[in-house]
């Protein structure tokens, strides 16, 4: 099911992140953030490997002090996914994370410090094939920014960018995003258009502490949707006091929606009403529960009643209109008839032939 809407993104330097390309014709990178103590190896492996499981490109790890350092290296060895260290002040713990397999360096190059420590840090990463994010964040803007705007404003953000870019540049590297974050969304926007027309690196979007999962949701798809309608943004992270699974789930959602990547199953689902023919809510949610592992894109509509039901399930690639029976249309035609009690599990039977048939076909055209 496509729109008559093309986006035409911005044209961006493309840099990698690890084995992700970040920028350019590449497809926007859905990342997120562990929250577990980062010295405990064995919590951190596990929640990236959930995040890797859910589809993120790249994951995000503090490291605050040496031995989070340490314990970096020992995450390093036992996930395959790009990783990006977060750092803040202390050049040594980007020197050793740099050392000990890093992918990316989230560190903003005017709070290291002296030049010299600057200039290691940069050699480093040039050497190591290692990119850099710098990250400006509303929260935490430099002291005679905050007294020359008097409070935080888009003017300010892009202020404050522009100077770690400045340093960057005189250093000859060019191997860098952007990110330019605030809670408040028109802030937020207003940073990224300022910031776009003035660098040709790629733009890493967020709504920072966007708030939890329903509200921070909403937040995150009006900002960073706003930016990304306009072809602004070469990655992504919905930033929610959740899961951070979840906030892989939801970029994902944002990018089906704009048409920007294609990942999973793509429910269509009505809201249900006094003429649905069967319980629509309990059965999207069931079904969105037992097809999580299925990475393939396809386009499922789910409707409870003859009235929407058949045009909708026309347009997707399987669909269901609620009936006496009900009936499933494969490919836009009606397939087959089921009744309420089988629902469910035809459902998805239906749902997996199809993958199969689409996985069997790809590899009969590979070989």
């Amino acid at each position: 099911m496509n729109g008559d809407h093309q986006i035409t993104r911005r044209k961006s330097r493309q840099i990698r992140v690890g084995t992700v390309a970040v920028g350019g014709d590449a497809p926007i990178a859905v990342q997120s953030m562990t929250n577990t103590d980062t010295c405990d190896v064995a919590a951190t492996v596990a929640q990236v490997r959930a995040l890797q499981q859910a589809g993120a490109d790249i994951v995000r790890i503090s490291v605050p002090t040496m031995d989070a350092a340490e314990a970096f290296g020992a995450i390093r060895a036992q996930v395959n996914i790009a990783l990006v260290a977060d750092i803040h002040f202390d050049y040594r713990i980007a020197l050793r994370v740099a050392e000990l397999g890093v992918d990316c360096l989230r560190i903003n190059p005017g709070n290291i410090g002296r030049e010299d420590r600057v200039r290691a840090v940069v050699e480093s990463a040039r050497d190591r094939g290692i990119s850099i994010r710098i990250g400006v964040n509303a929260g935490s803007l430099e002291k005679d920014l905050q007294s020359k705007y008097g409070e935080p404003n888009a003017q300010a953000l892009i202020e404050s960018a522009l100077r770690h870019i400045d340093i960057l540049d005189r250093l000859d590297f060019q191997e860098f995003k952007v990110s330019l974050k605030a809670s408040e969304i028109f802030m937020a926007v207003a940073a990224y258009r300022g910031i776009a027309s003035q660098i040709e690196q790629p733009l890493h979007l967020g709504i920072t502490e966007a708030g939890g999962l329903r509200s921070g949701t909403v937040k995150s798809a009006i900002g960073i949707g706003m930016l990304l309608t306009e072809g602004i943004g070469d990655t992504i992270r919905v930033s929610l006091a959740a899961d951070p699974v979840e906030e892989i789930k939801v970029g994902f959602d944002i990018l089906k929606s704009l048409h920007l990547r294609s990942r999973g199953i793509n429910l269509i689902a009505c809201p249900s009403c006094s003429r649905q023919q069967f319980d629509v809510i309990a059965t999207v949610n069931a079904l969105e529960a037992r097809l999580e592992d299925i990475r393939e894109p396809l386009d499922v509509a789910v409707i409870g009643c003859v009235v929407n039901g058949p045009g909708e399930a026309r347009e997707a690639h399987i669909g269901l209109t609620g009936g006496s029976p009900h009936l499933v249309f494969v490919g836009g035609v009606p397939d087959h008839k089921v009744g309420s009690e089988e629902l469910l599990d035809d459902l998805e039977r239906t749902i997996r032939r199809r993958i199969a048939a689409g996985r069997e076909a790809m590899e009969k055209s590979a070989s």
